[in-house]
């Protein structure tokens, strides 16, 4: 006999007001329904009722965790219809925001996973580490969550100490290396519950259109910032990380490796920062009518930006893709005869982010 249980929409497993209803048989799941629209934020409507220096305040506001790539997103999509020429220093700098965004991101999912798994002193230590680039962030930005590194044309400030920064990374990469890396690939407690947990098979992550880690950890070999680069990503050397199991403890892997990378790419933008201006004007550039989609590889994945503009100072229409809106359907085939007390793993298992969702 089937039953359902109702997970959320407020729940202590989910991060944000979402709804899963369980279809059980005894304790096997045989599938899920996924409910959102809980909240309605309407950023896309305000957006095309202010300026663009407004609009770009606005839609930071769209994610807390991955801000600074919604006003980056945004930004390039007005410069390729303005044609502006982004200088080599903000390109570089642009990189190194992004790639400390990514890591605070991915250490902040590998500690939530660590509190579902019931590793408490791991999630500590995790956390810890995350500090320490929000320590990073702030250095740069002033900020520990909203950065406003971000304008059209350019970024608004630059690295006032690099050193620190450099610095910084290598003790984090420290800390991955002797810790976190080895506990979260060998310890027999996370390889427990996490191994054969939540397979989304290669077939499945293309039928779904998966992205980013979700993607990536289901044998996709894909990454916007190799495939579409960006900034000046194309000048940098990198690996886009892969696993082809598809499970929880892919997931876990791929955006563990993707901070050791994330690391290489900042202290390589570091050796070789340009000198140079931070943007391309000092004055705000004119936007000219026009349309143009813009992808950037964001922490979750590819997140896609819409922008139309009429010629005046107020953007036209504003559409936003983010990746959690394309990964939050391959919870259902992630979840088809599982164990229902692995459910609250599964669905964090792809990073979701339903405030982008909700925007």
């Amino acid at each position: 006999m089937s039953y359902t249980i109702p997970i959320g929409p407020y729940h202590p497993a989910l991060e944000e007001p979402y709804k899963i209803n369980v279809i059980c048989t005894g304790e096997t799941v045989e599938g899920v329904d996924i409910e959102i629209g809980f909240n309605f934020r309407s950023i896309e409507l305000l957006a095309q009722r202010r300026n663009f220096i407004q609009a770009i305040t606005l839609v930071e506001r769209v994610c807390g965790i991955c801000s600074n790539v919604h006003t980056l997103t945004f930004c390039q999509a007005a410069e390729a219809i303005a044609g502006l020429d982004v200088p080599a220093r903000a390109k570089y700098i642009r990189v190194i925001m992004a790639e400390l965004e990514r890591i605070h991101s991915h250490l902040l999912w590998a500690g939530i996973a660590a509190e579902l798994i019931g590793y408490q002193t791991l999630f500590m230590e995790v956390f810890a580490a995350r500090e320490l680039v929000v320590d990073l962030l702030e250095s740069i930005s002033g900020n520990r969550v909203n950065y406003a590194m971000n304008c059209i044309g350019g970024v608004n400030r630059d690295i006032p100490q690099p050193d620190d920064v450099l610095a910084g990374v290598k003790v984090l990469r420290r800390m991955l290396q002797q810790k976190f890396i080895p506990i979260f690939t060998t310890d027999p407690t996370v390889k427990a519950r996490t191994a054969g947990v939540g397979i989304l098979t290669k077939e499945q992550a293309l039928a779904y259109g998966a992205v980013g880690p979700t993607a990536r950890a289901s044998g996709l070999d894909m990454d916007v910032r190799r495939d579409l680069p960006y900034a000046a990503y194309d000048e940098l050397d990198f690996k886009v990380i892969s696993d082809s199991s598809g499970d929880v403890r892919a997931r876990v892997v791929v955006r563990a490796l993707e901070i050791l990378e994330s690391i290489r790419l900042i202290e390589q933008a570091l050796a070789n920062l340009p000198a140079g201006p931070l943007r391309q004007a000092e004055r705000f550039p004119a936007i000219p009518a026009g349309e143009a989609a813009v992808r950037v590889e964001a922490p979750r994945g590819e997140v896609l930006y819409y922008l139309a503009t009429d010629g005046s100072d107020i953007p036209q229409r504003v559409k936003i893709r983010t990746p959690t809106y394309v990964n939050m359907p391959t919870v259902e085939p992630m979840s088809q005869a599982q164990q229902l007390a692995d459910m609250p793993l599964i669905q964090a298992s792809i990073d979701p982010c339903y405030s982008c969702t909700d925007r």
